[in-house]
């Protein structure tokens, strides 16, 4: 097992690393969490001003603000060692691996052993883990490992282990709360009633003390991400839109064709035998909120929002297929256990070339034709400055410089790093971003460096 975790962390470590490598990482929102974590590390209040610059908020807007995620906190350590967002990749890679261990010994004691190791490699291929390392981190590194963990631990009879990973879960986002209210209606349905109940409403207060209180306590407001408006104003509205229709609110988790592809990609892992577990309660309120939810990106599998509960459901596999064997009284029956977990692995192998991992054996993926270019640019810009950046240079000068995001708005930072020949976030198209230049060369910025589309402008 231990080689199988190793040889996941590598292939995630890699796929991050030659992404940033080859100026295919993202400011938004790559830098973000390096700037959060860089001010930890120093011993200062999470900073983003990227964020905050774009979002009207200043240079002084804190992470905290904008997501809750005080556990970025202990990545400061790791800064100490190496300042930049690469060791922000390698510890994204590193987390998400370290969930295979508590999944292989919930799966053994539940199914066996081959069977533990034929699930494990099915995480370790899964897409929601490769969508997620392929758009470079994200306080979902963290879940993986803590839900794996929670399970396990439980499931081991071990409940302070198990309860300290479900605290941990309310500190890497806002909604985890909604996470652990799941947990409590899984610990309800299991018989641990007491538990549950606790459980549950440790997760509802969590929610709403944090999106109530904490976030504008930190200078955020929680209707930044409030996606909802087809539904309510705010959550008392949107509960009672569900409530007042609760038939066209059930409609609209499948009102899309992009919400019925991923909820099917979600549970056909694992032969759709999560939806026989109450374990597959846990990740029911955080998948519900996505599909009800009116911004694309979060139904879409493309991105990295699956990977929340991935362990979640593969867990309830295990869980789904043992009650299934009980109850067609073939309890014991070693031949259908790998049969299942062997089917699971094939799943995994057969989704593959559809997601992120199948780029590690392809040969263009190592190179980019205008990454010496890009290099060549962000090399023209000095250290200890203030730059807005495209949003792909933008990793590359954050470990020494302020990196604020380019776009059609000027914050007036004295170097501007351009890219006029593709799209770049928060541009319309290229267009756009050539007419941003010449605005910007208006305003009485000089063009020290131009090559392969790529613009580097100073202003004394």
């Amino acid at each position: 097992m231990g080689a199988v975790t190793l040889a996941a962390a590598v292939a995630y470590a890699v796929l991050g690393l030659v992404k940033l490598a080859t100026f295919r990482a993202s400011t938004f929102d790559l830098v973000i969490v390096d700037q959060a974590v860089r001010n930890y590390a120093g011993l200062r209040l999470p900073y983003i001003p990227v964020r905050g610059m774009f979002g009207d908020r200043g240079m002084e807007y804190v992470q905290l603000a904008d997501h809750f995620t005080p556990l970025y906190a202990v990545l400061a350590p790791f800064y100490w060692l190496h300042d930049g967002p690469g060791t922000l990749i390698v510890a994204q890679a590193v987390l998400f691996a370290a969930a295979i261990p508590f999944v292989w010994l919930f799966t053994r004691r539940v199914l066996g052993t081959w069977p533990a190791y034929l699930v494990c490699v099915a995480y370790a291929l899964s897409w929601p883990v490769a969508q997620a390392v392929a758009f470079d981190v994200h306080e979902v590194m963290f879940v993986p490992v803590l839900t794996a963990i929670m399970i396990e631990r439980y499931h081991a009879g071990r409940m302070l282990p198990a309860f300290l990973a479900m605290a941990a879960l309310l500190l890497v986002k806002e909604d985890m709360g909604l996470m652990v209210i799941g947990a409590g209606a899984c610990l309800i349905a299991l018989g641990d009633r007491w538990r549950g109940v606790l459980t549950a409403l440790l997760g509802l207060g969590t929610v709403l003390l944090v999106r109530g209180l904490t976030i504008s306590v930190f200078g955020g407001d929680a209707k930044d991400y409030w996606a909802y408006g087809h539904l309510g104003d705010d959550l008392p509205g949107a509960l009672l839109g569900i409530l007042s229709d609760p038939l066209g609110a059930v409609l609209l988790l499948f009102s899309e064709e992009a919400k019925v592809d991923t909820l099917l990609l979600m549970v056909w892992p694992t032969l759709l035998l999560c939806l026989l577990s109450p374990l597959s309660l846990v990740a029911l309120p955080h998948v519900l909120v996505r599909m009800l939810a009116d911004r694309s990106q979060w139904w879409q599998a493309d991105f990295h929002y699956s990977a929340f509960t991935v362990v979640i459901l593969f867990c309830a596999g295990v869980d789904g297929l043992s009650r299934l064997s009980r109850l067609v009284k073939r309890p014991r029956d070693r031949s259908l256990r790998l049969a299942w977990a062997a089917g699971v692995c094939a799943v995994a192998l057969t989704l593959v070339p559809r997601f992120a991992l199948d780029q590690l054996h392809r040969p263009d993926f190592y190179t980019e034709p205008r990454a010496a270019a890009a290099a060549e640019a962000v090399a023209r810009v000095p250290s200890g400055v203030t730059v807005e950046a495209a949003n792909s240079a933008g990793p590359a000068l954050t470990s020494r410089t302020t990196v604020l995001l380019w776009g059609p708005t000027s914050h007036g930072a004295p170097w501007v790093v351009a890219d006029t020949a593709r799209w770049e976030y928060p541009f319309g198209s290229p267009e756009q971003q050539l007419s941003a230049v010449a605005e910007r060369e208006a305003q009485g910025y000089e063009k020290v460096f131009e090559r392969g589309g790529y613009v580097v402008l100073r202003r004394d």
